[in-house]
């Protein structure tokens, strides 16, 4: 069993950043794929990035791509997401997911695991 909690959510002003963090507890994270989703008021929850359990794999939607950055450290038990050229349309509940391999990252259905969200809302 893996337990999942995201902090650093906020409030930001367009074009500034921040950075989510996800820890787990009661299993160690490195034999699994991790993701991030977000969901908006109204529309379905959305893939974002996604990294393999080594680091050495990663996958981004196109529509962060380039201003987001996944990354993992096994030691601490912890994925990060670094969210740089924050936009309004990016405010969303934010979610990390645990996941057992890296095929098909994209599909929620193959998390297994997954936190309680952080709100990020970004003003214009």
């Amino acid at each position: 069993q893996v337990q999942l909690g995201e902090s650093g959510g906020g409030l930001v002003q367009a074009g500034g950043s921040l950075r989510l963090s996800c820890q787990a507890s009661g299993r160690t994270l490195n034999i699994y794929t991790m993701g991030w989703f977000r969901q908006a008021p109204g529309k379905e929850r959305e893939f974002v990035a996604a990294i393999s359990w080594s680091g050495g794999s990663t996958d981004y939607a196109d529509s962060v791509k380039g201003r987001f950055t996944i990354s993992r450290d096994n030691a601490k038990n912890t994925v990060y997401l670094q969210m740089n050229s924050l936009k309004p349309e990016d405010t969303a509940v934010y979610y990390c997911a645990a996941a057992n391999s890296f095929s098909r990252r994209r599909n929620q259905d193959m998390y297994r695991y997954w936190g309680q969200g952080t709100q990020v809302t970004v003003s214009s």
